[in-house]
């Protein structure tokens, strides 16, 4: 069995054992490798992230698919753990090109990957239900011609579009079409949670760190939620310690961040000797 099909048959093994398990989000290989190293069973990439890291807004708009992509494959090539990636809107409105990101996804390493049903557009945010379900069954097809597990996304919640039953229905119908994983992000409640788990038969990711209440793990477990994702939030903290350090000597002249920075040989210790 090649590499990638392990990966793939041990991230299929992780939705479909008892419970639930958190895979966190890496921006680049760097911050990857410490999340293996800190023994993550999974790993799962954040555009958010990746784009803060690169001085960009987080959107389609912004991030070219190629550079999602290469980002993805530096991950990949840094952990010996299952990836799946963000995959914005599947960088296009067409079915045919949901399908050819989820493809593309799995030829850099990728064994799973999210399409969400927004458009990036302000004024209209949200894919018409139609379209919305067709451009993940494409991307289903797509998935199942790779060792690729598919998460489908429906973003109401995240673009002033509170409807939980718009929600479920979107979620029941990319069940349907083929996703293996759904997602509804920016749920607002543990009893939101707790509905959406019990309206769907495939295994639920929810996103913790966003705005908003904060649940445990276990909490989240006895919802019905079985994968839990940090979305950007990890990058933001620490660009969020970045900022403390830095206000710091900027404003008060003194260095005492220094004193909560992960040593050197700490840091070092995560990362490769070798050149590759």
């Amino acid at each position: 069995m090649d590499n990638q099909a392990s990966k793939h048959q041990t991230f299929r093994a992780l939705h479909e054992r008892p419970g639930s398990f958190v895979m966190p989000n890496p921006w680049d290989a760097g911050s990857a490798r410490i999340l293996t190293a800190l023994r993550f069973e999974a790993l799962a990439t954040t555009s958010a992230g990746f784009a803060f890291s690169i001085g960009r807004r987080d959107s389609a708009a912004a991030i070219s698919r190629d550079a999602i992509l290469q980002n993805a494959r530096n991950i990949v090539e840094a952990t010996d753990l299952p990836v799946s990636a963000d995959l914005e809107d599947g960088f296009g409105a067409n079915p045919q090109d949901c399908s050819t990101t989820v493809s593309m996804a799995a030829e850099v390493g990728l064994v799973g990957g999210s399409i969400e049903d927004a458009t990036g557009d302000p004024d209209d945010p949200i894919f018409e239900f139609g379209l919305a379900v067709e451009r993940i069954a494409a991307a289903a097809e797509a998935a199942r011609k790779h060792p690729f597990i598919l998460t489908a996304r429906a973003e109401n919640f995240l673009h002033g579009r509170p409807d939980l039953d718009d929600t479920i229905r979107r979620l029941v119908a990319f069940e349907e079409a083929g996703a293996d994983v759904l997602y509804a992000p920016g749920l607002p409640s543990l009893e939101a949670i707790r509905t959406v788990c019990s309206s769907v038969r495939r295994p639920v990711n929810v996103v913790m760190g966003l705005t908003g209440q904060i649940f445990t793990v276990k909490e989240l477990q006895e919802a019905g939620v079985k994968r839990i994702s940090v979305g950007g939030s990890f990058a933001r903290a620490a660009l969020g310690a970045l900022v403390r350090a830095a206000r710091e000597v900027r404003e008060h002249g003194t260095f005492t961040y220094s004193s909560d920075a992960m040593p050197a040989g700490e840091a070092a210790s995560y990362m490769l000797d070798e050149k590759r």
